[in-house]
């Protein structure tokens, strides 16, 4: 038997971290932020519990019902047995799609096997990033972007390198500014047309001139966010990098999904096309992750890409007339501008004029997060504050909602706007 003091000393609890009892959160995770949009809406949810009336103009989701076809195919895929794993890459039939629709639509040279299939466009993203970065390597984003691309690029142990893009730039990079944010260690540039938060879209021209940069620095890969792409405006027609400089092609990751354009955001299926190695790190990267994404999803995906295609016309047109309607509504109210946004379904209109200013509830907006709270606290319109994309004093208005509901939040915010206190 053991005496008492070696069995005492055998139960001591180990020296260094106890883990059970104090969490250790991985460095990188520790360091990221939460989505401010997340946030936004999880603030409309408890005032909507509590019973208060909110028109959310927060959610970059549009607001009609996926297309009959495209939920038939999901419900078939059940009854049909379609409920097991898939390939980690997708369904064949799928990628074949996938590749057909990019060789259709961007005249891009594409076969099946230059696909991936993942959970939605944000694995696409998380998953080209994290099979490709290490330590010390540096991510160029231009600011104002997508509140995700610097937290992934946090997650993955890199450093975002922040490229302000101004409206004198059309809150698009250009080549000099891109050309004087590549490093030796710049492993990606992430560009996202059209763009959230502000709708612009990169002509064939601007396009060109950033290729002629990134052509002097091999070690450059791109990823080309086009999932607003079927959102665009003003007979305005839609160009992707490597389409504009097919030299590029080994280096461009071109993501896109059916979140968007065909209303399917809680289906959760996001596709890319790029260099084989970059797809097959991706595949092997999602294989110990999350696998193929759900088969159900995948066929409905797969009847969105092959089937009719009259909703993304009339979806275009239903979000135009409310981007002009928004944009006018938007410029009567004192003290905001914004101009009309060349596609997805955002406004993204400077309150610079609000700033210094008081409400009628005694709130001081000393900026545009001050703005956003205010709005939400006082007319109950959910809005994001502009800096949380990387530029402010904006605030993003997301308008995938029915006109009623637009006209009502436009008149609470320029009735906001008319009783401030300067």
């Amino acid at each position: 038997m053991l005496n008492d003091s070696k069995a005492s000393e055998e139960n001591r609890e180990p020296a260094g971290p106890i883990y059970e009892k104090v969490p250790v959160l991985n460095r990188f995770l520790a360091a990221a932020k939460p989505s401010a949009i997340y946030r936004v809406m999880d603030r409309v949810a408890a005032r909507r519990a509590s019973g208060a009336a909110v028109i959310s103009l927060s959610a970059g989701e549009p607001d009609f019902d996926t297309p009959r076809h495209v939920c038939e195919a999901g419900i078939a895929a059940i009854r049909a047995g379609h409920t097991r794993y898939t390939q980690i890459a997708g369904m064949r039939a799928l990628r074949e799609a996938i590749a057909g629709k990019f060789q259709r639509e961007n005249r891009l040279d594409v076969d099946w096997r230059d696909t991936l299939v993942c959970s939605g466009g944000k694995q696409v993203i998380f998953n080209a990033l994290a099979a490709t970065l290490n330590e010390d390597d540096e991510v160029i984003v231009p600011a104002p972007y997508w509140v995700s691309y610097p937290e992934i690029v946090q997650l993955c142990g890199a450093k975002t390198v922040y490229v302000p893009c101004g409206a004198q730039s059309g809150f698009k990079l250009t080549a000099e500014a891109l050309d004087a944010a590549i490093t030796p260690r710049t492993r990606w540039l992430i560009l996202n047309s059209p763009s959230n938060p502000t709708g612009a879209v990169y002509s064939r021209v601007e396009l060109q001139q950033l290729a002629q940069v990134l052509l002097a620095h091999p070690q450059v890969l791109v990823l080309s966010d086009d999932i607003y792409e079927h959102l665009i405006f003003d007979q305005l027609e839609f160009f992707t990098l490597a389409q504009v400089e097919p030299r590029l092609r080994e280096r461009v990751l071109t993501m896109n999904g059916v979140s968007k354009a065909y209303a399917m955001t809680g289906w959760r299926i996001g596709f890319c096309t790029g260099p084989r190695w970059l797809i097959d790190a991706m595949e092997k990267l999602q294989g110990q992750q999350t696998s193929g994404a759900s088969t159900i999803s995948q066929h409905a995906a797969l009847a969105a890409l092959s089937g009719p295609q009259d909703f993304i016309e009339h979806s275009r047109k239903v979000f135009q007339r409310r981007r002009d309607l928004v944009v006018d509504q938007l410029n009567q109210a004192p003290g905001l501008r914004c101009e009309a946004p060349q596609g997805a379904f955002y406004a993204f209109a400077s309150c610079e004029d609000l700033i210094g200013t008081t409400t009628r509830g005694g709130s001081f907006l000393k900026d545009d997060e001050a703005v956003a709270n205010a709005l939400l606290d006082e007319t109950g319109v959910a809005t994001v504050h502009g800096s949380a994309f990387g530029l402010g004093p904006y605030i993003r208005i997301a308008y995938a909602l029915d006109d009623v509901s637009l006209r009502r939040a436009c008149a609470a915010i320029q009735h906001f706007c008319h009783t401030l206190a300067r």
